[in-house]
């Protein structure tokens, strides 16, 4: 069994495919079946998420191009802009992960998140899809599907910045006048 444990952005050769559903995209160490049959076993950094067309490299300089699977997901779809923002937000607002496309959006199978909604007014439709969720604010990511920002973060980081509370100030001696 050949070991994988280094994400690589080109190769002249790519020796076989990983295909894996976004749950197992997202677990650093595991044991999976590569396309030809052969047993591997991921040793990744700790936060790696894999991404549809990633290469990894093992031993022996073998490389392997991770493949996203189809998978059972829902599509929300609205027929406006805001209505879409509107279930974009509540389904945020939960902590789902989410797929962003023009005009859609794309999650888990989840009949209660489904529930919300098609509360609000969306269309939902099950699709066997390659589920890529975005991969928020601060998580970095490594700029394969999206456009990031200086040191890879999609936004800014804040700065900690201290709460002034009126207990907090001290007291400014009145100076010579």
């Amino acid at each position: 069994m050949i070991s994988l444990h280094t994400r690589i952005l080109v190769a002249d050769v790519v020796h076989d495919t990983l295909v894996l559903p976004f749950e197992q995209r997202e677990r650093c160490r595991q044991r999976a079946r590569l396309a030809s049959g052969e047993e591997v076993a991921l040793f990744l950094v700790r936060g790696t998420v894999l991404r549809d067309g990633d290469l990894l490299l093992g031993e022996g300089g073998r490389v392997v191009c991770i493949e996203a699977a189809l998978e059972p997901t829902y599509v929300v779809r609205c027929s406006d802009p805001t209505l879409l923002a509107r279930c974009a937000f509540h389904l945020g607002n939960r902590h789902t992960q989410t797929q962003v496309g023009p005009g859609w959006l794309r999650i888990r199978v989840d009949p209660v998140l489904r529930e919300m909604v098609a509360g609000l007014g969306a269309d939902v439709s099950e699709e066997l899809a390659k589920f890529e969720p975005e991969a928020g604010a601060y998580g970095g990511g490594h700029g394969h599907h999206h456009d990031q920002g200086p040191g890879g973060l999609l936004a800014p980081v804040p700065l900690r910045q201290k709460i002034h509370r009126p207990s907090d100030v001290t007291p400014v001696e009145p100076g010579p006048a």
